[in-house]
């Protein structure tokens, strides 16, 4: 119930601001669209979205929806970051700009779990429940639905500048602008394909490869005579042969437990969602005492403050705990990192650093640490040499922060 309580996330002065720095393209940034009589349309052009274009698209009735705000606006990016680590799942947004009386966008739902923030305006929106159980929580978005295909809505209400209005995966939503006032609302997303089924979706391939390899049983051949009494055909038939068949399968199935690499699939899904993340949000204390806070810079004809003077005595501590996952790869150990991710959704390949196994302990002490400061001497490497070597490293990727600001040669 509070107008302002949503202000400086962000407003229409910043979707005017994105527009003129240049950088927003029609179908990569933003999308022009509109929906009338049951028709949902899409007007991009090609090429950079300028002002007078964009403007005279709503001035003529149709929505606006930014996607990705994040790599516009520091303030939705930070906001963002909050959210993705406390859910452990990718956080993103689109911003939606409609004009008075109109709609943007058919009758749908989404495969994320969706807060609407209205931001400025109000509008006036319906939720419909999953209209059959294959319907809740899906795995992907719906086609664009009919008026004819929705039944009663569980929910109608009027969204004000201020109020949040959440459903989950399922649930079909469309919102439309009263005729007195236009609406800006921000939707945040979280949750997609982040389901018990999405894991298991990599951990049965690896477990059945694994048993593969390691289980004789698996590798014996079928009954030579099991198709003239199984498949659909003789799916009515008693046949002693079927039921000793199906008790095979189900105990193949039931064994394939065992060689469920759980941890390993988990780690899998961990170095996707770290590809997902947007970079840390850093403090000005975090600058300061990270790489990026550190003075190097050309002066007097050549580079000055280059040297990262770390000794056994700096203390040092993770930029962050969600940062960094280990995973154990084929082709060796491999530390995942976010803080070289860019704000625009995989703009960039995944970040990461092969480490030598010798310092794994190292990175796992670093974690259990967090979020107190160890000096480098007590890095469990072997030589003091190694400790220096390792912490250096992660400081120039930004993942590491000392205590206080490094000396500097």
């Amino acid at each position: 119930g509070d107008p302002g309580y949503y202000a400086g996330l962000f407003s229409t002065a910043d979707l005017d601001a994105a527009l003129r720095g240049g950088e927003v393209h029609f179908g990569t940034h933003l999308d022009v669209t509109s929906y009338a009589e049951g028709v949902r349309e899409t007007h991009n052009p090609s090429g950079r979205a300028l002002p007078a274009v964009v403007w005279d698209f709503y001035q003529n009735g149709c929505s606006l929806r930014l996607l990705s705000p994040q790599a516009f606006s520091p303030t939705v990016w930070h906001f963002l970051s909050i959210l993705q680590e406390h859910f452990g799942s990718m956080a993103g947004a689109n911003t939606y700009l409609t004009p008075p009386g109109t709609q943007g966008f058919a009758p749908h739902y989404d495969d994320i779990e969706a807060f609407v923030l209205q931001l400025e305006g109000k509008k006036h929106w319906r939720v419909y429940s999953p209209r059959r159980d294959a319907e809740v929580l899906p795995q992907f978005s719906s086609a664009n639905l009919t008026q004819a295909e929705l039944g009663e809505p569980m929910l109608e209400t009027v969204l004000e500048a201020g109020d949040l209005l959440y459903f989950p995966r399922g649930f079909i939503h469309q919102g439309d602008c009263l005729p007195d006032a236009h609406s800006l609302h921000i939707t945040v997303s979280s949750y997609q394909r982040n389901s018990w089924g999405d894991l298991l979706e990599k951990l049965l391939p690896a477990a059945l490869q694994m048993a593969l390899e390691e289980d004789v049983e698996y590798r014996q051949g079928l009954p030579m005579d099991y198709l003239g009494y199984m498949g659909v055909a003789n799916s009515d038939t008693v046949d002693a042969r079927r039921t000793a068949f199906m008790e095979k399968v189900q105990s193949l199935i039931k064994k394939l437990v065992d060689y469920a690499p759980i941890d390993a699939a988990v780690d899998q899904r961990a170095k996707s969602f770290l590809h997902d993340c947007l970079p840390p949000v850093l403090t000005q204390s975090e600058k300061a005492q990270s790489v990026y806070g550190f003075p190097a810079r050309w002066q007097d004809g050549g580079p000055c403050d280059v040297d990262i003077l770390i000794t056994k005595d700096t203390e040092v501590r993770l930029l962050r705990h969600g940062i960094v996952r280990l995973c154990n790869e084929e082709t060796g150990v491999m530390l995942y990192y976010t803080t070289e991710n860019s704000r625009v959704y995989h703009k960039e390949e995944p970040k990461f650093l092969e480490i030598d196994p010798e310092y794994t302990d190292s990175i796992e002490f670093l974690l259990s640490s967090y979020p107190n400061h160890v000096s480098v001497d007590t890095l469990p490497c072997e030589t003091l040499e190694d400790k220096i070597s390792l912490a250096t490293l992660l400081f120039e990727k930004g993942i590491l922060t000392t205590k206080k600001p490094l000396v500097q040669m």
